[in-house]
């Protein structure tokens, strides 16, 4: 993960970016990690680089960098809506992480707080175990801190970046 965008930012959304960099880099076969608000906006990403380049290549009809943090939030929404309606249906109480399993890659959706998801898109062969695990420690470390002002300030650190 860069340091593109820390300056001037809380040190809980410093924090949270570290967070979010020491997943990627602990966690083997993990390409990119996106935490989404409950209205499906980016708020941190493991690439925030191609995130500032992913819309601007869209509308002018270029594709973005396949799998880029811009394009996990997307899916990670989707999911997550998805999985919250089958739930509903089935009477089944919240849902903590969803699974993927694609033929050369996995996505991991897991329930962050008050709606906020935590996206992974990972290898296919990855230890599904391990990711699973270190989703949930970094979901126990940010979910505490991921209160409505720092969810405000990362949405606003991504727009000033643009």
């Amino acid at each position: 993960m860069t340091a593109t965008g820390t300056f001037g930012l809380s040190s809980e959304a410093r924090n949270l970016q570290w967070l979010l960099g020491n997943l990627v880099e602990e966690v083997p076969g993990l390409r990119s990690v996106a935490v989404v608000s409950s209205d499906g906006l980016l708020l941190l990403s493991s690439d925030p680089d191609q995130n500032t380049a992913a819309p601007a290549a869209r509308t002018s009809g270029q594709d973005g960098p396949k799998g880029s943090s811009a394009d996990l939030a997307t899916i990670v929404s989707g999911i997550g809506s998805l999985t919250v309606g089958a739930a509903k249906l089935m009477d089944g109480g919240g849902v903590r992480q969803t699974v993927v399993a694609m033929e050369d890659a996995c996505v991991f959706v897991m329930s962050i707080s008050d709606g906020s998801l935590l996206g992974v898109r990972a290898d296919a062969d990855c230890d599904m175990t391990v990711v699973a695990y270190h989703m949930g420690l970094f979901v126990g470390r940010a979910g505490h801190v991921l209160t409505p002002e720092l969810r405000s300030e990362l949405r606003k650190s991504l727009e000033g970046s643009r």
